[in-house]
């Protein structure tokens, strides 16, 4: 960016000496200066779609190769051998440390250059628990402890219920939470905004004088499946124990309740937080061949939730940003820049290990050309979001039109994602994947997250347009504009 506006000037400067050296014309117009630049600038941008557009057959490669040739279903593979030999993968847990040591030895064995960044990271255990309702009859209620929740006493929590739909609710009705369990029966109306009853409930809750919470999971759908997730205790309020129930329950509570009768509940939880664990990011790389020291990166996060497998959240993301690079590598591509690929360590506790990684390589902000998340989901991609200049824009909304082949030639806003979103704060240009999530908060967190929600050929169409976008940005002539 910095270099085509010196281009820019140069040009208006000496646009200007030579109209003002003419022996007709005393002063240049203004706006002949504008025009020229605009010109310029047209002519720039020309130039781009024409070396973009160069990149047709070797998109193509790319995309047969992953769709139809000898590595479909590869990612697919690869995830089932994955998951069904580790299982889930919780943020300080053996179980993470021999996801790690399993993705360091296949990506090595798949003739990448690998190695290991160490990370400090929460270890949260979520130990026994249950949950059963004493009145106005017996019933046993599935539970989810919340990640970094407090545990209760060993004899557990036995209270009266209060049944709210809002924190406004439970605001006006604060006089009533004294002692009691509350809990949140707030409809679903967007990820983004009812995962604060997640993040903040049990804090709202111990400010009115709540015991505990329980919190209505928060998904659209389910099938009495309660969903975990990390949630945030405000400095200076009492933790107490929290946890999400199911849909099921929350609005069974919500009609008992509306109906006058008493609701009481029993609560037992040993969730407790241990001493940060140690544990690594895995990159993977193929060197750049002119700058090896500026890097395109990809990325997807390594560990999970204690429950399910971590199919879809993030073991799919992980397993095409290894994808990507062993199609590249199986082409004989070696672009100009660096393809990295990052799998991150406890992303499920707020982006820990990518914030460490970001401490670690800022120093070299300038030589980090795009980063790329994939952490929702690889169901069918529908387009590529992207977070950058309006001249970067203009650059990647010609790298999609290589998608044709695989109908995702749609570039849209809101390139964004919890692992890189350090980098973008810090100017650089970021790209994530938009898929046909609809079904995505159905399992999310959950037991449902499995294989079971995979399709092999929704991962390839991932995989294909995952290289294609990182391999032409990797080769260009220049750098993404900030």
């Amino acid at each position: 960016m910095a270099r085509e506006g010196g281009q820019l000037f140069l040009l208006s400067l000496f646009l200007y000496l030579s109209v003002l050296s003419s022996p007709c014309i005393c002063h240049p117009h203004p706006e002949a200066v504008v025009r020229a630049v605009s010109n310029h600038t047209a002519r720039r941008v020309s130039d781009i779609a024409a070396e973009v557009a160069g990149y047709v057959d070797v998109a193509k490669k790319i995309i047969d190769l992953a769709v139809s040739g000898a590595a479909q279903n590869r990612s697919y593979t690869r995830l089932a051998d994955f998951t069904d030999t580790i299982g889930n993968r919780v943020s300080g847990s053996q179980n993470l440390d021999m996801a790690i040591k399993y993705m360091f030895k296949a990506m090595t064995q798949d003739g990448l250059n690998v190695h290991l960044e160490p990370v400090k990271i929460p270890h949260w255990v979520r130990g026994k628990e249950s949950a059963e309702m004493i009145l106005p009859r017996a019933k046993s209620l599935s539970i989810l402890g919340l990640g970094s929740s407090v545990g209760t006493p060993p004899e557990g929590i036995e209270a009266e219920v209060l049944v709210v739909k809002s924190f406004e609710e439970l605001k006006l009705r604060a006089s009533e939470a004294l002692g009691r369990i509350v809990v949140f029966n707030q409809p679903f109306v967007s990820y983004g905004e009812t995962v604060a009853y997640r993040a903040y409930g049990a804090s709202e809750a111990a400010k009115v004088g709540a015991v505990a919470t329980l919190i209505r999971s928060v998904t659209p759908f389910s099938i009495n499946s309660p969903h975990t997730g990390w949630q945030d205790y405000q400095d200076g309020v009492k933790r107490i124990p929290t946890a999400c129930i199911t849909m099921e329950d929350a609005e069974l509570m919500w009609r008992m309740a509306q109906r006058g009768q008493k609701i009481v509940v029993r609560l037992t939880m040993g969730a407790k937080t241990l001493p940060d664990a140690d544990s690594f990011n895995t990159v993977a790389e193929i060197t750049g061949w002119q700058h090896p020291e500026q890097v395109v990166l990809l990325s997807g996060h390594l560990d999970s939730w204690d429950v399910g497998q971590g199919a879809m959240d993030d073991g799919g993301g992980a397993m095409i940003s290894w994808e990507a690079l062993s199609l590249i590598k199986d082409l004989g591509l070696r672009p100009r820049r660096t393809l990295r690929t990052v799998l991150w360590t406890a992303e499920e506790q707020g982006g820990v290990g990518a914030q460490q990684y970001f401490d670690l390589h800022k120093v070299n902000l300038s030589n980090f050309d795009i980063v790329m998340e994939s952490d929702s989901g690889t169901f069918a991609p529908v387009a590529l979001q992207f977070a950058g200049s309006d001249a970067a824009q203009k650059v990647m909304e010609e790298v999609v039109k290589l998608l044709a082949p695989i109908n995702t030639t749609k570039l849209e806003a809101h390139g964004e994602g919890t692992d890189i979103s350090p980098w973008l704060k810090a100017g650089v240009p970021g790209a994530s994947l938009h898929v046909a999530d609809s079904r995505y908060f159905w399992f999310h967190h959950s037991e449902g997250d499995t294989m079971a929600v995979q399709d092999p050929r929704d991962m390839d169409l991932c995989s294909a347009l995952w290289a294609v976008v990182a391999f032409v940005v990797a080769d260009l002539q220049d750098m993404l504009p900030r």
